[in-house]
């Protein structure tokens, strides 16, 4: 099974991502990695658990936090019919890049630095943080802040954490390859607004353009069009916050027309950006 990076951007108006599955993933990342922390939280069932080097099952549910670059199969995969799956994903730095330093966090800052292995947690931690984690994805951008930081300090001094990767072991992520998909990711958030010259990026990467599209879909599982408009819509839903028309934001973040904007704003969150915005305000 070939290793894919994925990419990832956190939601509007958080520094942080949280995704709620309610159904079996079809996506098609399956072994991967990304330099995002990830909390996975399944309320029930069991599966097939592979994170770095260990290879087992996961009994009852699940509960693992997962640190940077630190390759991991979906939980979901191979499982078919009802399931059920809270993820979380931060950057280090999420919170500020001093503010693991305070003192007040120094067990949330160790716990960082064991999640490098790959942590899982047993029954009573899944029982306490299960009710902070099921109400992740429904709290305002203020609460669920909050409701992170509380979660992250039960796992940082739970009792019943086990490390799963083999201490030691380096993947070969390819340094160059993580640096030349940062170099074209980079541009894309510097020039979203304005038309994306392929050309241009596909040298970036040192590449004719057939072969960057080549390359860029292996490496995300994206095409790069759609990965431009992914990140154009990331952009819109937060600018969907203030006051200004559908139609501005459309334009603001690269979109021609408002009809192009509306269809893949649908595509990419399953709503019209009006309908999206009316749900922000309930």
């Amino acid at each position: 099974m070939k290793l894919q990076f994925e990419k990832i951007e956190p939601e509007a108006g958080s520094s942080f991502r949280v995704i709620h599955h309610t159904e079996v993933e079809t996506c098609g990342v399956y072994w991967h990695y990304h330099p995002e922390y990830e909390i996975v939280y399944i309320p029930g069932g069991d599966g097939q658990r592979r994170i770095g080097t260990n290879v087992s099952r996961y009994e009852s549910g699940e509960l693992a936090f997962i640190g940077p670059n630190l390759p991991h199969l979906n939980f979901s995969y191979g499982k078919e019919g009802q399931y059920e799956e809270i993820v979380v994903q931060m950057r280090e730095d999420f919170m500020g890049d001093a503010f693991l330093q305070k003192p007040e966090l120094a067990t949330v800052r160790r716990l960082f630095e064991r999640a490098h292995r790959g942590l899982v947690f047993g029954a009573e931690t899944k029982r306490r943080v299960a009710p902070w984690l099921m109400q992740l994805p429904d709290q305002p951008p203020f609460e669920r802040f909050m409701a992170l930081l509380q979660i992250l300090q039960q796992l940082a001094t739970a009792g019943d954490a086990e490390l799963l990767h083999a201490d030691g072991v380096r993947f070969d992520l390819n340094p160059k390859e993580q640096e030349r998909i940062n170099r074209v990711c980079q541009y894309v958030e510097q020039h979203y607004a304005e038309p994306v010259d392929v050309q241009a990026v596909a040298d970036l990467a040192s590449l004719t353009v057939p072969a960057f599209c080549r390359y860029f879909k292996r490496m995300t599982h994206l095409t790069f069009t759609d990965f431009v408009n992914e990140y154009r819509v990331n952009q819109a839903r937060r600018l969907l916050q203030s006051s200004r028309t559908v139609a501005d934001v459309g334009f603001t973040v690269g979109f021609n027309n408002l009809s192009h904007f509306n269809k893949t704003f649908r595509a990419v969150t399953g709503q019209t950006p009006s309908s999206y915005r009316k749900a922000l305000v309930g």
